[in-house]
């Protein structure tokens, strides 16, 4: 399966009742991007240092906040060295970390914190299963 289908068909997938994630990517370590849906907004050199640094020493982006493409979210419950979550409002953003590569998903109203994660996580669980 290509990276791209992974982004289609599971992450860009129907959640319930025709809901989506509003963007999601499958990046590698370094920031280079390996797939992503057509509304996935470019990320920063320095953001994704600030994920990855957040993966090895976390908590290092709770005081400043987790940015993508420049929107600031509020860093929230994770899981250390695993999945980093973040909340703007309503909308929200979940980053999971495997071997090879991070998956990315931003939601909004009406989905939740806990479908984004749900999705995102799923994949990334199979990921590190496969050794990606």
């Amino acid at each position: 399966m290509s990276w791209q289908a992974y982004v289609n068909d599971h992450l860009m997938c129907d959640v319930g009742d025709g809901n989506t994630l509003t963007a999601a990517a499958i990046i590698g370590h370094d920031g280079s991007v390996w797939a992503q849906s057509a509304s996935f907004p470019q990320l920063k050199a320095e953001e994704v240092s600030g994920i990855m640094n957040d993966f090895a020493e976390p908590g290092s982006l709770a005081p400043t906040g987790l940015f993508l493409a420049g929107t600031k979210y509020m860093v929230i419950q994770g899981e250390p060295g695993a999945a980093i979550r973040g909340k703007k409002g309503s909308a929200g953003a979940t980053i999971k970390r495997t071997g090879q590569a991070l998956i990315i998903g931003t939601y909004d109203e009406p989905l939740t914190a806990s479908q984004c994660n749900m999705v995102v996580e799923r994949l990334g669980d199979y990921l590190i299963d496969q050794g990606l």
